[in-house]
């Protein structure tokens, strides 16, 4: 057998166990090898029956002495119970609906136990805990591995199956690094670290094994992006020559300062577009700490030389908001601005003195390919193949971090000339390791300080008890003629329960629509109260926004869509309800909607739930002294799969979790950079080279 055989090669596999394993994904002995285990059960670690005197999670080893199938609760829910027994005393075992254990576990046989304990009306008894028998083929394992499963196709099935495959494939030939690797990474071999994940031997051997994959994983990715990075330093860039009397000209035009980190982060690009080789730089700065001003600068600087820029926004909101505000720093240079966003708009473009008119799509796209729009701004439909730039030397992407050179190229009039700048912008602070990883082809500038006049955001986590005293301060705040935004999870609350009758963690949460009727009616009937989400049209999100901008809408009641960039300065209290189902960093998100002037602006927590496990990842919120320290936390609570969104790399949690460890990224990272010195295109490396192209298709970076 190798990798490839299909799983019907395998004894005791047949036509009807391979249907139940393809449901998994797995066809091949390959796939089932590298079917990992989601957790492990440790029976190392044995307690007397008599030493459990509070709940908690305990393994026992004793003997059945009674077994009972006949309890129900109500008509629906079957249970079966067991009396287990030490030479210290007895304990029950209850498992819920899981009739068929009564043919595996006999009154008499011997097994070991390992689960959770609680009180119950007759005392502590294991609820659902997991089982084996002893004498059995997995007796000599103390560590067990758990799979994910579905139907028939159980984690003893698995292991089953996944003993005869190793004990039937020659994998001592199937290395999958290259030895010197291997050697200086101090790495299990291949053969090694299958046996070790499937099966262990010991905790540590276990570790080791895991380690062997994980750097493995983050190994490739790196490979993958170092080439990336190199493949884009051979391509032919702009070389724009920078007025730098122009640049000064608007920056002394300012109706503030620029800080010390915009100063800098402003001469980097500068510097790097002056270059024949493409920049591609990722700029990195907290909410609220002026990267639009940078990237103004910068399109400034491309404009005055001769050539146009592209920038996109991941929201019409944002997209709007960018083309009004860069319009208004740029009006006294002659520069004309044009704005494409959903099907359905018309075309808006800013010229001379601010002046606005509307186009058609096609005669905005036409001014576009003649060279006689400047600046575009707009969605995704930037990337669209009717939209043309005649000269485009600077591509401006807000929160999307990736942007490949394909999509450059194509916005281009002569794909083969030349590639134009990147600038990447986010205002979600990125941990070390997974900048080191899943951007580690950007160059990174960082703008690290505040605005002076800016002055900390008062946070406070609200208990359903103090919602009124909340309410009080919003009130008083609107008096005073500020705004107030009120966060939902969701738009509308569902029509219909859950086919399987459990209640959702979504059940309780307000929604934007029923939310808006109670805050209007009940709450705040003296003010008026909007609501704004993804599903409302284009025309009446900007009518709700330009209104809130406005200062006609006192409390926007909105969904996440408001999340990234929206800047309304006088606004000063954000309120977020649900606040336990968001993550930290995007919670530090919406509290960088307010606080963007020199009022002092308020942060509300609420939540649907009152425990301390809640309550003690939102204080990492109130603690946190600024985004890059919550985005080291919230990478550490969460992990790096819910951080930056697990499907949108297709990747799982093992390679997920492995990015939490700095070291093995510095380690994956160096040892890549030191096989592409050696080996620019991986060519005496074909296996390295065809898992990297194979690495291409399956995560869509670009």
């Amino acid at each position: 057998m190798n990798f490839s055989t299909s799983v019907l090669e395998i004894s005791g596999v047949g036509p009807a166990n391979k249907k139940k394993l393809e449901k998994l994904k797995i066809k091949t002995v390959g796939d089932l090898l590298f079917y990992f285990p989601r957790r492990y059960e440790n029976f190392s670690q044995k307690s007397s029956v008599a030493s459990i005197y509070n709940k908690g999670k305990y393994t026992i080893e004793g003997k059945v002495i009674k077994t009972n199938t006949d309890v129900t609760i109500g008509r629906r829910i079957a249970i079966f119970e067991i009396i287990i027994k030490d030479e210290t005393g007895e304990i029950k075992a209850v498992w819920f609906n899981q009739p068929y254990l009564k043919e595996k576990i006999k009154e008499g046989d011997e097994i070991v136990l390992s689960g959770a304990v609680n009180f119950s009306k007759d005392g502590l008894q294991f609820s659902n805990p997991f089982f084996r028998k002893l004498n059995s083929d997995e007796d000599a394992f103390d560590i067990i591995s758990i799979y994910s499963e579905q139907g028939a196709v159980t984690s003893s099935f698995l292991r089953s199956v996944i003993k005869k495959a190793l004990s039937g494939i020659n994998i001592q030939n199937k290395e999958t690094l290259p030895v010197e690797v291997v050697k200086k990474n101090n790495l299990l071999s291949l053969s090694k670290a299958l046996n070790e994940v499937h099966f262990p031997s010991s905790t540590n051997s276990l570790k080791k094994a895991k380690r062997r994959f994980s750097f493995e994983r983050i190994f490739l990715l790196q490979l993958f992006i170092l080439e990336q990075k190199i493949a884009i330093s051979k391509k032919k860039g702009v070389p724009v020559p920078v007025d730098i009397e122009k640049v000064k000209d608007l920056v002394d035009g300012l109706p503030f300062t620029l800080t010390d980190a915009q100063k800098k982060a402003s001469w980097q690009i500068l510097k790097d577009i002056e270059k024949n080789t493409p920049m591609n730089r990722l700029l990195e700065g907290d909410v609220g700490s002026g990267k639009t001003i940078v990237a103004t600068i910068a399109s400034l600087a491309v404009i005055k030389a001769g050539y146009q820029v592209a920038l996109m926004a991941p929201t019409e909101v944002l997209s709007r908001q960018h083309f009004d505000e860069i319009a208004k720093l740029l009006w006294r240079f002659k520069i004309d601005i044009g704005l494409l966003t959903g099907k359905k708009d018309k075309i808006r473009s800013k010229r001379l003195k601010g002046d606005t008119f509307e186009v058609s799509r096609e005669k905005l796209q036409e001014k576009v390919e003649e060279g006689k729009v400047d600046l575009l701004v707009g969605t995704h439909t930037l990337i669209q193949d009717k939209v043309k730039f005649k000269n485009l030397a600077l591509v401006i992407v807000d929160e999307q971090q990736r942007f490949g050179v394909e999509q450059r190229a194509k916005l281009c009039l002569k794909k083969d000339s030349f590639i134009p700048h990147l600038l990447s912008m986010t205002a979600t602070p990125i941990p070390r390791t997974l900048a080191l990883t899943l951007y580690g082809d950007l160059d990174l500038s960082v703008i690290d300080e505040m605005p002076e006049e800016r002055k900390p955001i008062i946070t406070e986590l609200v208990s359903p008890k103090k919602r009124e005293d909340a309410y009080l301060k919003i009130k008083e705040e609107i008096k005073k003629g500020r705004q107030c935004f009120f966060i939902c999870p969701r738009i509308e609350d569902p029509d219909k329960k859950p086919a399987d009758g459990k209640k959702s963690p979504w059940a309780n949460l307000k929604s934007v629509e029923k939310e808006k009727e109670r805050l209007a009616t009940e709450v705040f009937p003296e003010f008026k109260v909007e609501g704004l989400h993804g599903k409302m049209k284009n025309s009446e999100k900007e009518k709700v926004m330009k209104d809130f901008r406005d200062k006609k809408i006192d409390l926007l009641v909105s969904t996440s869509v408001i999340e990234v960039g929206v800047d309304v300065k006088n606004a000063s209290i954000m309120v977020i309800e649900g606040a336990e189902m968001f993550g930290l960093s995007q919670l530090h998100q919406f509290r960088g909607r307010v606080g963007r002037s020199d009022i002092q602006s308020y942060c509300f927590l609420f939540t649907s739930s009152w425990n301390e496990k809640i309550k003690q990842r939102l204080k990492a919120l109130l603690t946190s002294k600024n985004g890059f320290e919550l985005a080291e936390k919230d990478l550490e609570i969460r992990g790096p799969g819910d951080f930056i969104g697990k499907k949108q790399w297709g990747y799982d949690d093992f390679t997920m979790k492995a990015l939490k460890d700095p070291v093995l990224v510095e380690s994956a990272r160096e040892t890549a950079k030191d096989i592409l010195e050696e080996d620019p295109g991986l060519k005496k490396n074909s296996l390295l080279r065809k898992r990297v192209d194979l690495l291409k298709r399956k995560i869509h970076l670009e």
